[in-house]
């Protein structure tokens, strides 16, 4: 991640390369507000502004995979890939939904049949998880 920004000639900032240290290692889907929180106990002069922008890069870099839940986006710093993602409608835990591998054929399949050149995909799996129907 680092070298993709200084690459792209991003400044690297304190707030910016402590980001990229907790997306690197985060095992949640954050969204930029809960970082921004987790950041403000280190840098409190950091701004949300920071934290969209740079992870708006990362994202175009293909560092980061932006799960866009219409009324707030997540993060997902250690597969940024497509895959899909199971969302818990009563706790609102996200799960990586790792284990299907029949999201290529789809993506081929759209594109031979519809000649649909295909920029970014994703899918996404509302219900109840594992826990919550305990």
């Amino acid at each position: 991640m680092l070298t993709k920004l200084q690459d792209r000639g991003s400044r690297m900032t304190s707030h910016r390369l402590a980001l990229l240290r907790i997306m690197a290692v985060s095992e949640g889907h954050p969204n930029a507000a809960q970082l921004y929180e987790k950041l403000r106990e280190q840098f409190p002069t950091i701004s949300l502004a920071t934290i969209y922008k740079t992870l708006l890069v990362l994202k175009e870099d293909g560092q980061v995979f932006e799960i866009d839940m219409h009324n707030d986006s997540h993060y997902d710093g250690n597969k940024p890939y497509p895959h899909p993602h199971l969302i818990c409608n009563k706790c609102g835990d996200i799960i990586d939904g790792d284990d299907v591998s029949f999201l290529d054929a789809i993506g081929q399949e759209i594109q031979e049949k519809y000649n649909f050149q295909i920029a970014q995909s994703q899918l996404l799996f509302y219900g109840v998880c594992q826990n919550c129907q305990s």
